[in-house]
């Protein structure tokens, strides 16, 4: 059995699994996106390397790349999809 952590995303409580990256976190969580375009339209993760700075998120109150960084018990996610 794979161990759990739990941490908050756009302030839900969620589990994910433990060891993998932000970004995987937020496609097990919710939709994957990570951020609005300018025409409104959900972005995701491009590259999985950093380079395209798609997967920008707050993580604990700092702008951060989701695909670059491995999830941690507590931590607080805060991405920008809101409408």
């Amino acid at each position: 059995m794979t161990a759990r952590i739990a941490l908050v995303v756009d302030g839900q409580a969620v589990e994910v699994p433990a060891g993998i990256s932000v970004a995987a976190a937020l496609r097990h969580a919710a939709n994957g996106a990570t951020r609005r375009s300018v025409t409104g339209t959900l972005r995701a993760p491009v590259c999985g390397m950093g380079v395209c700075q798609e997967c920008r998120v707050a993580i604990d109150g700092r702008r951060q790349l989701a695909c670059q960084t491995l999830v941690a018990a507590g931590m607080r996610i805060a991405t920008d999809t809101a409408p």
